[in-house]
């Protein structure tokens, strides 16, 4: 898992690119976040980064979290993440030092994580995407019905996970390959091209992308081979003027 920024999804807005075309583009804003600790093998069994963002009063702090806060010499935050680092990754990381959103850089392809929006009670066709029942003559109060269930006496029964009707949203759900439009590092914002997962105000996490660095490391250990030259000797494939003039 690389490291990644934990953030507030603050709305939609669109950019105007220098050819004139707008993008939309979503704003992350990701406040410092402050490292509290730093895993390794040797105590923890695997290496890691743990962050904190957000502040937090002091009288909602448990007397453990305040030490844990303390000994890495931060302000205790709202919420905490860690980030699983691989080998050889963040060695330059401390506990005290904070990430910022100049660790990402315009036209990076990222994953962006957060809760989606609660739907509430959802019906079958809104919730699964069913195409409902036919709008025909003799079909009578049987247009968004999700229709049969079950079998018969064998197995008698619902099987578990069948799409039904019920509690829609507040998924915690990932949109990949998400392109970094532009990045304000004086107000701390990030401008994501594409809709976030969540509502506005929710907590989202900001990853470089999985799939994009699998794509990179793919091309380096198999670059696409360059046409191949043509022997010398080779009779050379006459031209269609000479062709015709011949005709």
């Amino acid at each position: 898992m690389a490291i990644g920024l934990v953030g507030r999804k603050c709305g939609m807005t669109r950019v105007f690119t220098d050819a004139g075309v707008a993008v939309p583009v979503t704003v992350v804003e990701a406040l410092p976040n402050r490292i509290s600790q730093v895993k390794n093998d040797k105590t923890d069994g695997y290496r890691a980064v743990q962050i904190t963002v957000g502040s937090r009063r002091p009288s909602r702090v448990t007397k453990a979290l305040a030490g844990h806060f303390a000994k890495a010499n931060v302000a205790a935050g709202s919420t905490s993440q860690e980030f699983r680092l691989k080998s050889g990754e963040g060695e330059a990381l401390a506990a005290g030092s904070e990430l910022k959103v100049d660790m990402f850089q315009a036209g990076q392809i990222v994953d962006v994580t957060g809760t989606t929006v609660g739907k509430g009670f959802a019906g079958t066709m809104k919730r699964h995407n069913f195409k409902g029942g036919r709008k025909t003559h003799g079909n009578s109060l049987s247009h968004r019905s999700p229709g049969s269930i079950g079998q018969r006496q064998t197995p008698g029964r619902v099987f578990k996970g069948k799409r039904m009707s019920g509690h829609m949203g507040v998924r915690n759900r990932t949109i990949e390959n998400l392109r970094v439009v532009e990045i304000d590092a004086v107000r701390n914002l990030l401008l994501i091209s594409g809709a976030v997962p969540g509502a506005e105000g929710g907590r989202v996490v900001v990853r470089p992308s999985v799939k994009a660095a699998g794509q990179l490391r793919r091309q380096k250990l198999m670059p696409n081979k360059a046409p191949a030259a043509a022997k010398p000797g080779a009779p050379k494939a006459a031209a269609p003027a000479a062709k015709a003039a011949k005709k």
